[in-house]
């Protein structure tokens, strides 16, 4: 029995030795298949890097401001008898807005002007006694007094009833309305916001150390996502004198031509101030860059070594580059690559350097400098 079992473990052993040599002979196997494995290469698309001649550019953010702009307000108090104005409308300097009740200062006027017509009266005649030697001077004096002092009890009611008509301070584009007929104003409350908008400021920041550079009449371009497909130009007309303390930036402004109104106050637009120099640069497709934490790289397309049917393979190569300004699809290269280098320009986050790759440019999309997509 004990000769049986021992046979029996024997077997066991001799069984478990030859599986596992035909398991090691197989992992041996795959292990150097794997070394001699070379993946096939991908297929992308390239582009060659040009040299170009681009303008240098400041960008910067900015808002909107009318020239003038207010929002008109009453001076004295008054009940409204008379609205003169469309909400919306344009309206010249000096025009009507609203009327307030002036039924008192009219009646007064009335008087007062009574009153003048008396004091005039007694003023002539007196001038003329006081020809005469018929009265002193001091009655003369007194006479004269009088009557200007009438006259100027009579302006003062006129100018009472001037500042009850609300007009216009200056030609522009009326707001919303804020009052409402019989409605008793009083003095400083609100009444229609007026708005000159053609042509508009443009204010915007600039960090201190572009100061050198900027200087009024340089041009400045502007873009606004209410007009996507257009870029308005318009001309630096004032720089602040002092820096921001808390920023170290300098506020500039742009006056910009505004002629169909399509640009308001507080409207966000994207500013870029053109300097008058040009730099020359190497361009390539932004798609072209894989931007990383660490540092931006491209992928150059090299030729290999020799294959077997005799044609030379091609390889890729990753290469850090410096980035500058943009342009529509194009971005500029400031070091890392030269005029004629080919790089890849679609899907180069899946490559990686050193890769085999095949070049087809069938379906490579077309680059603008400035795109208008369809599809928005």
């Amino acid at each position: 029995m004990k000769t049986k079992i021992f046979f029996t473990i024997i077997g066991l052993v001799v069984l478990v030795g030859i599986i596992g040599g035909i398991k090691a002979l197989q992992i041996g196997q795959m292990v150097a298949q794997g070394k001699n494995f070379s993946p096939p290469p991908e297929t992308v698309t390239t582009v060659r890097a040009a040299a170009e001649t681009w303008e240098t550019l400041i960008p910067s953010v900015g808002s909107l401001e009318a020239v003038q702009g207010v929002t008109v307000t009453a001076e004295l108090t008054g009940k409204v008898t008379r609205i003169a104005f469309t909400p919306g409308s344009k309206v010249e300097a000096g025009d009507l807005l609203v009327l307030q009740d002036t039924s008192s200062e009219e009646a007064q006027l009335r008087s007062a002007e009574a009153a003048m017509a008396l004091a005039e009266i007694n003023f002539k005649r007196a001038r003329g006694l006081l020809a005469q030697r018929a009265i002193s001077k001091s009655e003369y004096d007194n006479a004269d007094a009088q009557f200007k002092s009438a006259a100027a009890e009579v302006d003062g009611i006129r100018a009472v009833i001037e500042k009850k008509k609300i007009r216009a301070p200056f030609s522009g584009r009326l707001g919303i309305r804020l009052v409402n007929l019989g409605e008793l104003l009083r003095e400083g409350d609100p009444v229609v916001s007026l708005q000159a908008l053609d042509p508009i400021f443009v204010n915007f920041l600039l960090p201190q150390q572009e100061i050198a550079r900027i200087e009024t009449g340089l041009t400045v371009r502007v873009k606004n996502d209410a007009m996507p497909d257009e870029t308005l130009e318009g001309t630096i007309t004032a720089i602040n004198p002092e820096v921001d303390a808390a920023t170290r930036n300098v506020r500039i402004q742009a006056t910009l031509a505004n002629p169909d109104e399509r640009l308001r106050p507080g409207m966000f637009v994207n500013v870029a101030v053109v300097m008058p120099e040009k730099r020359p640069v190497v361009v390539i497709p932004e798609t072209a860059v894989l931007y990383a934490p660490y540092s931006d790289s491209v992928f150059v397309v090299e030729a290999g070594e020799q294959t077997a049917d005799g044609e030379s393979a091609m390889t890729l190569r990753q290469q850090f580059v410096r980035l500058g300004g943009k342009q529509g699809d194009f971005t500029a290269v400031l070091s890392g690559i030269q005029e004629g280098d080919t790089v890849v320009s679609t899907g180069v986050f899946k490559l990686r350097n050193g890769q085999a790759v095949v070049v087809d440019n069938q379906h490579a999309p077309a680059f603008q400098k400035a795109p208008a997509p369809v599809n928005r």
